[in-house]
């Protein structure tokens, strides 16, 4: 190792350049999958089939829109002796601070 290259500076770059090639490995995944899907409906368009749902690459449908309205808030009934008990315990936990 020449005297200007620090040990931290060669393993930045070598960090750098191991993303840069994940980075790229990955849009080439990326495109040849969508160049993949762009072949399958122009085959099955060309056929006259009717044009399938669009699935993730792993065969499950793609995620559901996520609910309006959270869910139904819970309620628990308690005994005079349970509200009591739990009275002394905000009380307690009140006066630690």
């Amino acid at each position: 190792m020449a005297e200007h290259e620090t040990l931290s500076r060669t393993t930045g770059a070598t960090v750098v350049t191991l993303v840069v090639v994940a980075c790229a490995a990955g849009l080439a995944d990326a495109l040849r999958r969508r160049l993949r899907l762009r072949l399958r409906r122009r085959t099955r368009h060309h056929a006259g089939a009717e044009p399938a749902p669009v699935h993730t690459h792993h065969g499950a449908p793609t995620i559901p829109r996520q609910r309006a309205t959270g869910p139904s808030a819970e309620t628990v009934r308690l005994t005079e002796a349970e509200r009591d008990a739990f009275a002394v315990l905000v009380r307690r936990l009140s006066e630690g601070d």
